[in-house]
Parts: structure tokens; sequence; C-alpha cells
């Protein structure tokens, strides 16, 4: 991912169709990291090619939408094939769905808001689950065009204006990196509390 960042910039003149591509192949679920993209992008038209503003901020709406809508039919049309994966069997188990299901259903819209905002791949594992439980796909499409539309511009914004001040980015960056630590300890805690749950007590 390092190395499509630096090629990126290494071709800021291109880049908004390279992101836009890169974006289209995040929805097959190729680890590709979108919050990555659009922060490389926001600070590509903070700092290096200003002029291409509308066109990094078009390639991140434009892939991410069209991304969430593969991923969508990659659930529903594979996504029973791809159970029989160790990687997909965990990430799609019937309990999951199941959650996903009834949380769509009573929620709507704000699932797909929420799970816009929600890092390191939970937004792909929505769109396949949504798929996969063959909810209807014109609700997914109009619902998440308005998260899509929400969720890009005020990350996109927010980066470009701190890429602007690099005192203010610097802050940001330790935040993150803070923020992503936390949420990393955190999760190897509570997969170790339910391992242990389920080792049975020697007798």
């Amino acid at each position: 991912m390092d190395g499509l960042i630096s090629w990126i910039t290494a071709h800021a003149a291109h880049a908004h169709w390279i992101i836009f591509g890169a974006l289209l192949l995040a929805g097959f679920n190729i680890p590709i990291s979108a919050d990555l993209l659009i922060i490389a992008s926001a600070l590509l038209a903070a700092t290096i090619i200003p002029e291409h503003t509308i066109h990094l901020y078009l390639a991140i709406f434009l892939g991410c939408y069209a991304s969430a809508a593969i991923a969508y039919w990659v659930g529903r049309l594979v996504g029973k094939k791809l159970q029989r994966w160790r990687f997909f069997a965990k990430l799609l188990s019937p309990e999951r769905l199941e959650k996903v299901q009834k949380f769509y259903h009573r929620r709507g819209f704000w699932t797909l808001l929420v799970g816009r905002f929600i890092p390191f791949g939970v937004r792909n594992c929505i769109f396949m689950s949504t798929g996969m439980s063959r909810l209807s796909f014109k609700k997914f499409a109009l619902w998440d065009l308005l998260a899509c539309f929400l969720w890009s511009l005020s990350v996109f914004t927010l980066i470009y204006y701190l890429g602007h001040n690099t005192q203010y980015l610097k802050i940001f960056n330790l935040s993150l990196f803070s923020a992503f630590a936390v949420t990393l300890i955190l999760f190897i805690w509570y997969k170790r509390k339910k391992k242990l749950r389920h080792v049975e007590p020697i007798q």
C-alpha cells in the first residue's frame, strides 16, 4: 500500500485516474485502503496539484461508490462460495450476516453511514453482507449514494485543510496513529478474552 501511495504521488498529474482504478479493485476485496487513498488525494490537492482538487475528489467519491456496488454484487453472486474459504468464512459468518441483516432492516441508511466511517475492512464486510442477504440493491444504491457523499466530502475536506497547516497535520497523524494503536490493542484483548471463554476448565 505504501508503494502504491508513492507511485500515485510520483504520477500526480494522473493521480485521479489511478485512485479511481485502485478503489474499483478494492471492491473485489483486494487489500487497498480507501482511507489511505482519500488522505493521499486530499494532501495532493492541498500541496502538489491544487488545480486538480475537483478531479481528485470526484475520483474518491465515484470510486468509493462504485467499489461499494461491486462489493455488494460480489457478496450477492458469489458470497456463498466465498464462505468455503477460511478467511471469508470468518468475515462473512452466518451470525454476522444475521446481525447485519437485522441492523440494516432497522436502521437502513444509518447502517451505511456509520459503516462508511469505520476503517480496516469493515465497510466491505457490510457491503458484501448486504449483498449476501439479498437486500434491495435499489435501496442500497440510493442510501449509499448519500452516505458515501457525506463521508467522502467530510474526510476529504478535513484532510485538505489540514494539508495547508503542517502543524495541525502532525497532530492529526499522531491522533490517527494513537487511535489505530488503541483499536488494535482492544481488538487483541477482545479476541484473547473470547478465546479464554471457550477454553474448558481442566478437571
